[in-house]
């Protein structure tokens, strides 16, 4: 395999690893071509798992520009990537712009540990075993953060939703108070 070869095989998923984890595409276009040039200097032809440990260097890269950075977080929505796909309807687009956002939302509230394990098995579609390979840790970390990651976004979505209030109070309270004091009169 040559160098164009192993670039234009794996091009994509490089960049859509670094484009999750940056929200920017102009960060995430310089951090695969720097995870390339770092490829291309090691010696890549001797590694088993090329996948696997191009998607450590992504990884790694992503997490250290990251952390160059001075804020930390992610710059930009995933929308406009995630909504390429052109939808039937306005009423379908609104849609998923909507869950886009929300999912975005949600994943940016994330610790990064848990954030970069989410990003790999959601959106990288990797398996529990490539993510830990990647990431050099154990399966048994890798499912605990998605778990803890998965369990943190639920609790979020359950506690937005719930802020949906009348008058101060949600639905359900108001319907509870009204019925009892209906059963009182």
């Amino acid at each position: 395999m040559t160098e164009r070869e192993l670039f234009e095989q794996y091009n994509k998923d490089v960049y859509k690893t670094c484009y999750y984890m940056l929200r920017n595409a102009a960060d995430a276009e310089d951090i695969c071509q720097e995870v390339f040039v770092t490829a291309f200097r090691k010696e890549w032809r001797q590694v088993e798992q090329l996948k696997a440990w191009l998607m450590r260097l992504t990884v790694n890269s992503c997490l250290n520009a990251i952390r160059r950075s001075k804020s930390g977080r992610l710059k930009e929505s995933l929308s406009e990537w995630l909504s390429r796909r052109q939808p039937e309807s306005v009423e379908q687009v609104v849609e998923k712009r909507e869950a886009h956002q929300e999912y975005s939302r949600l994943v940016e509230q994330l610790p990064l540990k848990i954030r970069t394990v989410v990003a790999l098995r959601f959106i990288q579609e990797q398996t529990l075993p490539e993510i830990a390979d990647i990431l050099g840790i154990p399966v048994g970390t890798v499912k605990s953060r998605l778990h803890k990651g998965l369990k943190l976004m639920k609790q979020s979505l359950e506690s937005s939703s719930s802020h949906i209030k009348q008058g101060g109070l949600n639905y359900e309270t108001i319907r509870e108070r009204n019925d009892s004091a209906l059963e009182k009169s």
